[in-house]
């Protein structure tokens, strides 16, 4: 399936395009990003065991950070953001004011700035959340969770798993989206809205749960 990401954007694009489920990759990401802090940019510093940041980014005195992470250049880590283990965070990224993070790739330019929680998921270059707005990682069962690839209901062996954003997907304020959710590239969620199985690109997701092509 192609998930719309651009592989440039991403210091794990290596290791994720390995993966032909894409979401494999997740449980794998203490080794992944061990091997990527072998090989990191130049510039980038350890600011403590297994905290590795790149050059520019600026961190609040109040935000919280727990490596393994690697986070790179030119982000903002702003006010009671809290990053907690296996992050791998791209360039000129915002984690901003009361957002949690675990278990995550974001790509360059993803922005969850307000609000957020965002746990065992993948987001595309320059995604954005709106404040308040929720990846669910987690099915109050406990059970297994699945996707839908090609119409089709897909075991992905995990009990723990977030969304999969393509590139540039705009999620509106307050929106929920269920354990497992995909959503294409370019395609926008309206705010309030709850989201579960595959959305395709370029299309915009009303509250009344009904899809529209983007002009």
């Amino acid at each position: 399936m192609d998930f719309g990401l651009d592989w440039t954007k991403s210091l794990a694009s290596e290791w994720l395009q390995k993966e032909q489920k894409l979401w494999n990759v997740l449980p794998k990401l203490a080794e992944t990003l061990k091997a990527i802090s072998q090989q990191l940019p130049r510039g980038y510093q350890e600011i403590k065991p297994m905290v590795w940041i790149g050059p520019g980014t600026t961190i609040s005195p109040t935000a919280t950070i727990t490596g393994p992470a690697i986070i790179g250049a030119n982000c903002q880590i702003r006010h009671g953001a809290f990053v907690r283990e296996q992050v791998i965070c791209g360039n000129e990224a915002i984690i901003g004011n009361a957002t949690e993070v675990k278990n995550s790739i974001l790509f360059d330019g993803v922005q969850i700035p307000h609000f957020n929680y965002v746990g065992d998921a993948i987001l595309g270059y320059k995604a954005h959340l709106g404040a308040g707005a929720i990846l669910s990682n987690f099915k109050s069962t406990g059970d297994e969770i699945h996707v839908i690839i090609d119409q089709k209901k897909v075991g992905s062996g995990l009990n723990k798993l977030g969304a999969i954003l393509g590139d540039r997907v705009e999620i509106g304020c307050n929106s929920v989206l269920y354990p497992g959710t995909i959503i294409g590239q370019d395609s926008i969620v309206y705010p309030l809205t709850p989201v579960r199985g595959t959305i395709p690109a370029k299309v915009i997701i009303k509250n009344d749960g009904k899809q529209y092509a983007r002009r």
